[in-house]
Formats: structure tokens, sequence, C-alpha cells
């Protein structure tokens, strides 16, 4: 049933003939606005990440015009609102710390002002968690509109990806094969336009989840930032949000059980990053949806690596497969494996919006019949090392790694992991499984992407340039390499991890999802009579409170109250 005028939620504040009202009435006008703009027409909120200090979405204030004139061509009125720039480089010492303080500043906001609907604009790896799961706890009908990749890097001659390619060079660097002068040409090449990272790094992954999920036009999530049909894009996200708004198309017609499924179908043919299952199983349980690692794991093991883009492929990047056709055609490569009567915010289906859709390059988004990897992107273990789960990216690190025994050399710190890495004469050998562990959610804190655990040096002058790392951190979607992550519980708790000691055996076993330290449970309970907790990393504000309520990695790292089944609905706001 359409609403009408008198049912829009930002009547409340306009409508009445009140003191109050009239209130508002009056401070819209000091804004230049008038009745014409409000009477009879949805409010719909730009919820904007842009700032001076987020490289990614520094053409997020660009865009949000195009948004407001296509918000004005359906008949609305635009209302500009800023919110956490997510900002990946600059927010320390992770934007993991900030993703649930983001997503409750966008449910408080949307809750707090006169709006109908929104388009939320992010790109960058946590805005896109963030924003979706605070517009899912509020509930009002929205589009987000993905940021978008950057142009893919060169130096030499020599196309750079993002993240992956810093790693390469500075193991390079480190090994001492290239000198500043490369590396410099590195640094001023890789990142040469606004823009998300360009490789299937975090950023990409969650873009393409949101469009798995049925959240963005078709499409949107594969568009390069620089490229014109962005602008047009973010127009078309303005217009169709305010036919929304008049449809009641909320989120919870959207995302269903259905739609998280294919979403993290996609996220799984896309080599998606690892950061993928914590988002992943986040957003799902915002949406009352309950997902786990189990259903993650079951789907990884049905969907192979169709997207031949870096780190997981070879050679191309995310402007490569926007070329070849994008999300949709690999969607549609995907399609028996996919629910395609799921809604979507366009009011078609996941059928509808993909059977148009044509593949224009079958080596960059390749068929089922010759998947990049046989499986999908990533692997969940489990064990006496990690009993809530841990994860890996089998496709992106040597195969020889994936049945792997070794002794374990453990780093308490970051600082004392440096120590080990930048030793080059450090008494190591390949077999070795080097561990870093007080990395978590509460131990890191915030769970940086610590895990990508830069090689040691006295194995890179030996030529190697992957082994086994383990870790109860994350590291960044554009890494690679044989590394796990995410072990749960963390050690920073008390996790199994916080009793290994160097020089334990490690047994690492990816076909068959198990992560082991050969002890026996007698050994393992007599350590943690040992062992200590460690002093809070905070004491006051808002880290003290996130270390009390931030859940474990295999729960997403929500705040314990924020989860849907925690309490009741929060109600409108009163207006006296």
């Amino acid at each position: 049933m359409p609403k009408k005028p008198e049912d829009l939620r930002s009547a409340r504040w306009f409508a009445p003939d009140d003191l109050r009202s009239m209130g508002h009435r009056s401070r819209a006008m000091q804004m230049g606005l008038d009745s014409e703009d409000w009477e009879g027409k949805p409010v719909i909120a730009i919820i904007n990440t842009w700032s001076d200090l987020s490289p990614c979405h520094h053409h997020l204030r660009d865009r949000a015009e195009f948004v407001k004139k296509g918000i004005l061509q359906a008949g609305g009125m635009p209302a500009e609102l800023p919110v956490h720039d997510f900002s990946e480089q600059f927010l320390k010492p992770t934007s993991m710390l900030y993703r649930n303080m983001g997503a409750m500043e966008v449910e408080e906001t949307l809750r707090s002002h006169p709006v109908d609907g929104a388009v939320l604009m992010g790109g960058c790896d946590k805005s896109t968690p963030a924003l979706i799961m605070g517009a899912l706890s509020m509930g009002l009908p929205f589009i987000f509109l993905p940021a978008g990749a950057m142009l893919r890097g060169n130096y030499a001659g020599q196309k750079l990806g993002s993240g992956t390619d810093v790693w390469k060079y500075w193991d390079e660097r480190r090994a001492g094969t290239i000198g500043k002068k490369q590396w410099d040409g590195v640094q001023g090449g890789i990142a040469r336009s606004y823009g998300t990272c360009m490789t299937m790094g975090t950023a990409s992954t969650m873009m393409s989840i949101a469009e798995g999920f049925g959240l963005t036009l078709p499409g949107a999530s594969s568009i390069p930032a620089p490229d014109a049909g962005h602008k047009r894009m973010a127009a078309a996200c303005g217009r169709r949000i305010v036919e929304m708004v008049w449809e009641d198309l909320t989120p919870d017609r959207i995302v269903t059980r259905a739609a998280t499924a294919n979403a993290t179908a996609v996220a799984m043919a896309t080599g998606c990053s690892t950061n993928a299952i914590i988002h992943l199983i986040a957003m799902a349980r915002r949406a009352g949806v309950d997902w786990g690692l189990d259903d993650l794991d079951r789907i990884g093991h049905e969907v192979p690596v169709l997207a031949n883009i870096r780190p997981s492929g070879k050679e191309y990047l995310m402007e490569d497969f926007y070329y070849a056709g994008g999300l949709p055609a690999l969607m549609k490569e995907l399609s028996h494996k996919l629910h395609l009567a799921a809604p979507t915010v366009n009011g078609r289906t996941v059928g509808e919006n993909i059977e148009s859709a044509e593949n224009y390059n079958d080596d960059v988004i390749r068929p089922l019949t010759n998947p990049v990897y046989h499986e999908g992107s990533l692997a969940v273990l489990r064990g006496n090392l990690a009993p809530d789960g841990a994860v890996i990216k089998p496709a992106a690190c040597d195969p020889k790694f994936h049945r792997h025994r070794g002794p374990a050399i453990v780093a308490d710190s970051y600082p004392e992991l440096k120590k080990i890495i930048n030793d080059p004469d450090y008494p190591m050998t390949p077999d070795h499984v080097l561990v870093l562990r007080n990395a978590g959610p509460q131990g890191g804190p915030g769970m940086p992407e610590w895990g990508m655990i830069p090689m040691p040096q006295a194995l890179l002058k030996q030529g190697h340039r992957d082994m086994v790392r383990l870790s109860d951190a994350r590291m960044s979607g554009t890494s690679y390499g044989a590394c796990v992550l995410h072990v749960a519980p963390e050690a920073f708790v008390g996790g199994p991890l916080a009793l290994i000691e160097t020089g334990d055996v490690i047994e690492l076993d990816v076909p068959n999802r198990t992560l082991r330290v050969d002890l026996s449970d007698e050994e393992l309970a007599e350590r943690r009579t040992r062992w200590t907790p460690p002093e809070p990393r905070y004491d006051r504000g808002y880290g003290w409170m996130f270390s009390r309520h931030v859940e474990q990695a295999d729960k997403g790292c929500d705040f314990d109250f924020l989860r849907t089944e925690f309490g009741a609905p929060v109600p409108e706001p009163d207006i006296y």
C-alpha cells in the first residue's frame, strides 16, 4: 500500500499546527527553505562519510550534489548529514575500533532527524558495514551508494594493486632487491585517483556484498570512482530512494536469510577479504538473521572463486572487472547458486536484475567450469587452538601450506614481533609458524590489521616469500600469504592462543578445516592455571565501553547491547 503524504515520518516535525512544529518550520525557513520544499515530500538523508582525511571518499562531497539532484528530480527534499569518515589509512590504532561507534551514530542520526529515507555514501573498509548496520537497526528505507574503486596504479609500465603491491615491494626493499628510488616510484604511482583500493580488498569486497544483499542499484559496486557513470549512478540513487519511501520498501523486506546467502556466495566468488566474515555476520545479525561461521564455511565449500582479481587472482584489478561486466556478470555466472527471487532496492528481483548481464571477458570473470580456485575465497578452521574458529584465505597463499606442521615462534605484542622479523639472523626456517597474539578485539584493541605479518628478514634473504603466520588479529583484504587470522577466543581474554609457547608444534590442515597445537588437554589445562589476565587497555571513555561490550570475531565483533535480540525496538522520539 503506497504511503500518503500525511504518513511520512517527517510530517511529525513539519505538519502539525502547534508551537513545536512552527519552530521546526521557522528554522527551516532560516536556512532559505520554504514550505514548497517539504510539504507533502519525503525528506531524504544523505549520509556522507566525506572528510579531508578520507582519500577513499574524497569525491563524495561532489557525489552528494548528484544525489541531491536525483532527489529533487523525484520530488523529494534532500538533507545532507555528515557522519564518521572511517578513514582506513589514518585512523589509529585501527578503524575497526570505530565501526560500531559509527553504526550507532548512523542509527541515532536517522532516528533523531526528520527524515523518511536515506542514501548511505561509503565504501572504504569499515564504512560499508557501519552504515548498513546502523541503517538496518533504524529500519527506514535506504539505498547504499558505493564510493567505487580508484584507477589502477602504475609504476615503470607495471600495473600496481593497492596494498597487495605495497606488501610485495616492501618485502623486496627489505630483501635488498630494490632501492629507495623504486620504492618512492611505487609510493607515487600506487594511488592515482580518489576511490577505494582497486584490488579485491575489504572495500571492494564489502561494496560487492552490499550489492549481493540487494542494497545497491545493479552494477553500482563495480563502477570506478572517477568514471562519469558513477555520477549518473549517484543521481539514480537519489531518484530511487524517493520511490522507495512512497513504496515503504524497508530493509527488513530485503535483508533476509536468502539475501544473506546471496551476499555470502557473492563474497566467496569474488575472492573476498577475510574481513568479510566478521562484517557479514554482524550485518546479518542486525537484520535479525542468525548467520555464523558454519554458514559461511558451507557456502565456501560450494562456491568457487570466479573473479580473477588480485590478490586471489593473478593479474587483474577492479577497473578490469568493471569493463568485463562487473558484479552483475559475475552473479549471472553464479546464478544457479543464488536465490534469484530475492528482492532488491530497485524493486526488482535478483534474477530480473542479472537477466541481461553479459560477461565480456571470461578470463577476468571466470565461468564455473574454469574457476580461479575450486572452492570459495575463505575457509573456517577449528580445533584446540581455535575452538570458536579461525579464518584463512587458501586461494591467496602457496598451496604447499594448506597442510603444514611446524614449531611456533610466539610474539606477545607487535613491538616484540618487529624484533623477530627485523633480525636478519633470527634462528628460523620456513617450517616455523610465526605467532602474534594479544591483537584481537580487546587485545589490539579493536582487532587491528596486524595479521598480515611481514616476512622475516632472516627468511627473505634466503629467498623465501611465504610462511605460515597465525594471529587473533585481522589483515587487510589486499594482503596475501599463508596467514591464519581471527583466532577465537582471542588470547587477551584467555583463549588457547594465550597458552602456547615457542617451540610448540602447530598443525594446519585446510582441506579438513582444522587448526591444532600438539598438546594434550591436560597440558593446556595446567598452563591455564599459570596464565595471568593482562591489564585492561582502557580505564575510561569510548575504549573502556568498547572493551566491555565488544563480542568475539566469530560473532561479528558487534557490541552485545546492539544485537537485535538484546531488547525491545527503540521507539520513535517524542516531539513536545
